[in-house]
């Protein structure tokens, strides 16, 4: 796209998209004792091997294990199959007493936390972003953002560079170029661990280097709109709301650090994670009647909601990524406009699907959806052999993708696994419109005041990433043999 946005976000009088509080008091039990993070998901036997995982019987005397996060190696949401693991400043404690050391906090949060906590306490996940916003604004948050948003900028730059490597495959005869494409997604923090530490450099190349959506609103808010609210860098707390324990592992990349001049404070895009199930915990543990709370209205800054009061994004669980930048390729270049929802095509099980365009009866792009390791592995040895047949893979770690995320509230009493992922699935796009990254609002201003253009050079620094093989200790390897 070469055209620049000329659309521009005029701050003005911050309160259009700062809401303030509305007065609503919660009360918050000073006494409540609140949980740690160590609320991981407790596996059997069963389920462990689905996942690849190792099954060891545990000894008659355990002591708590403490990793560190670049130990692990981030399978499939479950952190490590010890009984307690310790993320050191990614927990509810920290969070909370975050509240009170005279930095701003903002929290940011994503849309399957949303639909996990709809389905949980029977609302619409706007009323639940409503209550949320009153919840932590009445605990001193000073903005509630929405991850839909930086999505929505993920996705454009996904798009940009998904034609730039598609074009650059096509006008090469040298083998050595061609390996731009599959391009594969790198929003899941548990595949991107996978890649970097058990399948070597050669899959790297492959990995689309755009941001995830919770770095990229940490880098809007750190690098761009912390000015506008008249706040340095260094003086704003920012948390994620996710479906997902990677998430924190994800959040203390060093590549996500960057140091402001002069003073050269070293700065974090997200400095702390909460998963769904934590933040009910924090909604428990305080005795807060969540129903009954009033609905504040939300900041607008950072947020895909209209002048109607209606939330917007695209569509697609786990991101939307494939559908997305399959519909914006077939446009650029093969001219054909794709109205509707596309219809994916299950395949070899429901986790793994395909999209096909034909042009003259001859397939001429081919996506994937692919989610969970099983699948994963399977498509990872056919690139390794060079046997790929897609141009696109939409790659998550779990099973049913990011709704089933290991930090999500899990399913109540007589609930099976199957029919809590068909409420989330339903849950998910609830009163919310279907609305094209491109035409957003807030990302056009984005790129006029800043950005310049998708794949900008200026774009490129602030809003891509590298990956890089890691390297197993000798230390590593001795304690698991």
């Amino acid at each position: 796209m070469s055209e620049k946005f000329s659309a521009t976000l005029r701050i003005g009088d911050l309160n259009d998209y700062i809401a303030p509080s509305q007065g609503c008091v919660v009360s918050l039990k000073a006494n409540s004792k609140s949980t740690s993070s160590s609320r991981i998901p407790k596996f059997n036997s069963e389920e462990l091997e689905k996942f690849g995982g190792a099954v060891k019987k545990p000894a008659e005397a355990v002591e708590p294990v403490k990793i560190s996060l670049k130990d692990c190696l981030a399978c499939s949401g479950c952190i490590t199959s010890a009984e307690t693991v310790m993320l050191e400043k990614q927990s509810l404690d920290e969070f909370l007493s975050n509240l009170d050391k005279g930095k701003a906090v903002i929290v940011s949060v994503s849309p399957q936390c949303r639909a996990s906590l709809a389905v949980h306490f029977g609302l619409s996940p706007l009323q639940v972003f409503k209550k949320l916003t009153t919840l932590f604004k009445s605990m001193g948050v000073k903005a509630i953002f929405d991850t839909s948003c930086s999505r929505d900028l993920t996705l454009i730059e996904s798009c940009n560079e998904f034609i730039t490597r598609y074009r650059h495959c096509h006008s090469t005869s040298n083998e050595k170029s061609k390996l731009s494409l599959p391009m594969i997604s790198s929003a899941c923090p548990g595949w991107i661990c996978y890649a970097e530490k058990s399948l070597g450099s050669y899959i790297l190349p492959y990995i689309s280097s755009v941001k995830s959506p919770q770095q990229i609103i940490g880098s809007v808010i750190k690098r761009h709109i912390c000015h506008s609210l008249y706040l340095r860098p260094e003086d704003i707390y920012h948390v994620t709301v996710m479906p997902c324990y990677d998430k924190k592992l994800e959040a203390v990349r060093d590549d996500f650090v960057f140091e402001v001049e002069p003073q050269g404070h070293k700065i974090t895009e997200v400095d702390s994670v909460l998963t769904t199930g934590e933040l009910l915990d924090l909604i428990q543990s305080k005795s807060i009647d969540f129903k009954s709370l009033d609905e504040s209205p939300l900041d607008k800054l950072l947020t895909n909601i209209d002048e109607g009061g209606q939330l917007y994004g695209v569509t697609g669980s786990s991101g939307g990524y494939a559908e997305t930048i399959f519909c914006y390729a077939a446009k650029v270049l093969f001219g054909k406009e794709i109205t509707g929802p596309v219809e994916f095509k299950t395949i070899r099980n429901s986790d793994f699907k395909e999209l096909t365009l034909e042009v003259e009866g001859k397939p001429v792009l081919k996506f994937a959806l692919c989610y969970g390791f099983r699948n994963l592995q399977n498509v990872v040895r056919k690139i390794k052999a060079g046997k790929c047949e897609y141009q696109f893979l939409e790659i998550m770690a779990c099973p049913s993708g990011c709704l089933n995320g290991g930090g999500q509230i899990k399913a109540k009493r007589g609930e099976s696994a199957k029919d809590l992922i068909q409420s989330l699935e339903s849950k998910y796009m609830e009163n919310v419109l279907v609305a094209n990254p491109f035409e957003n609002p807030i990302i056009k201003a984005l790129y006029a005041e800043w950005l310049d253009q998708p794949g900008s050079e200026k774009s490129k620094r602030l809003m891509h990433t590298e990956y890089h093989p890691v390297v197993k200790s000798m230390t590593s390897e001795l304690q698991n043999w």
